[in-house]
Parts: C-alpha cells; sequence; structure tokens
C-alpha cells in the first residue's frame, strides 16, 4: 500500500511539472513539496502531454489526488465545486451499480432468474388445449411387435 502511494506521489508530482503555471502556483508550496519528499525518487512516471489523463495508466491512487487537487485548489466558484462533487457521485453510483450488475453472485442469480422468466413468458405463450388419449395397452403391445417385423 505504501509503494502504490509512493507511485502515485510521483504521479502527481510529475503531473505537477507539466502544467501551467497559473494552476502550480494555486497549490500550495506546503502541499507540493510533500509530493515532492514523499514520491519514489527512482520512478519517473509516462505522463503524455497529448493524452487525456483518463486514457493513461495512472494509478487510482494518483486520479483520487487529483481530484481533490482540482477540489480544493483549481475550482473557481462553489458552483463548479457542487458541480464536481455531483459528477464523482454519479461517476461513483455508477461503478457501484456496475460492481453490482457484474459481481459473480449476481450475475449467475440474474441468469437464472433471466432463464425462469423467459421460460414462463413462453409457457404462457404456448398455452393450448392438446387433447390427450392414452393409448389401449394391446394397441401399444401390437405396434411394438410390428416394430420389430418391419425393422428386420
Amino acid at each position: 500500500m505504501l509503494i502504490d502511494n509512493m507511485l502515485a506521489y510521483s504521479e502527481v508530482h510529475k503531473i505537477l511539472s507539466l502544467l501551467e503555471d497559473e494552476y502550480v502556483e494555486k497549490v500550495p508550496e506546503k502541499v507540493k513539496k510533500f509530493f515532492e519528499e514523499e514520491r519514489m525518487k527512482d520512478y519517473e512516471p509516462d505522463i503524455k502531454v497529448d493524452i487525456p489523463l483518463t486514457e493513461q495508466n495512472l494509478k487510482r491512487e494518483t486520479m483520487v489526488l487529483l481530484a481533490i487537487l482540482n477540489l480544493n485548489y483549481w475550482c473557481n466558484s462553489e458552483e463548479e465545486k457542487q458541480s464536481f462533487l455531483n459528477e464523482l457521485a454519479e461517476n461513483e453510483k455508477e461503478k457501484k451499480e456496475l460492481e453490482e450488475r457484474y459481481s459473480p453472485d449476481n450475475l449467475f442469480q440474474n441468469k437464472k432468474y433471466d432463464n425462469k422468466e423467459r421460460i414462463e413468458k413462453e409457457n404462457e405463450e404456448n398455452l393450448s388445449l392438446v387433447e390427450y388419449k392414452k393409448q389401449n395397452i394391446f394397441k401399444r403391445i401390437l405396434e411394438r411387435i410390428t416394430g420389430f417385423f418391419k425393422r428386420k
């Protein structure tokens, strides 16, 4: 866990070094110094400026730290902060729904339920009155005997 944090601090430090001055200046020196001191010194993250951060292979911790920096230092108004918080809440809700939908336990339960529901619908559609006549025992025996002769 500690190594993951140090890697995330390295990624945030690198991102801060790539940002425009107006954003970097909004982050307090104490925070920037923290990322500098706590990062993994021998890890140099490969951050590409022309690719969105969401498409790069960044640690989840890095994205969380960037969200915190955005909320605390880069949002210019309360409306902007609230909009960002609403967006985060919506993302979290969608993530939770996907986790519930695709968890191994629910995945198999839903299939059983879906199959049961499908079968019930088919049975309702295919309901019709069918006359069933029980065949006479002598007639069945006679058909078997004639069946033996037909095979030979």
